[in-house]
């Protein structure tokens, strides 16, 4: 740790070394800070009728670190983060002339807001044919399991 620590020290102190203006010279100012490429999702989840009064309700979800008060934070981010992995995008809707099993998986709903991947979402799901369903089960367990 400590030869870390010196490495460090060593390595800034050039750093600084290359900015600080001799007689005469021409300084240029400092770069701009780059915003961070990984910030971090934060995503409100509004879940109701699911017939489970412990799973419905309004809840926080963050990632990157995983908090709020969601009551998998942990795992739902997981599920996110994987679901980046494989380029898919959860909160896209079902594609328009998608042919859907006609069954109905009850009157759950949930709301999706905030930002993921750096990007803004705002997205809404049911379970009201075979493609909502799967939706749904897809974005578990950021969404609540309805099967009982």
């Amino acid at each position: 740790m400590l030869r870390r620590l010196v490495l460090t020290a060593t390595v800034s102190a050039a750093a600084l070394a290359c900015v600080v203006p001799t007689a005469g010279a021409v300084t240029s100012p400092l770069p701009l800070p780059v915003p961070l490429l990984d910030a971090p999702d934060r995503l409100m989840v509004v879940v109701s009728q699911t017939g489970n009064t412990r799973t419905d309700g309004r809840y926080k979800l963050e990632c990157r670190p995983a908090g709020g008060t969601h009551p998998a934070a942990r795992s739902a981010c997981k599920r996110l983060d994987e679901l980046a992995r494989e380029n898919h995008d959860p909160f896209a809707p079902v594609p328009e002339g998608q042919m859907c099993t006609q069954q109905f998986g009850g009157p759950a709903t949930a709301r999706v807001t905030g930002t993921w991947q750096g990007r803004r979402v705002d997205a809404t799901f049911t379970r009201s044919d075979g493609c909502q369903i799967l939706r749904w089960q897809m974005l578990e367990p950021v969404l609540p399991n309805t099967r009982s």
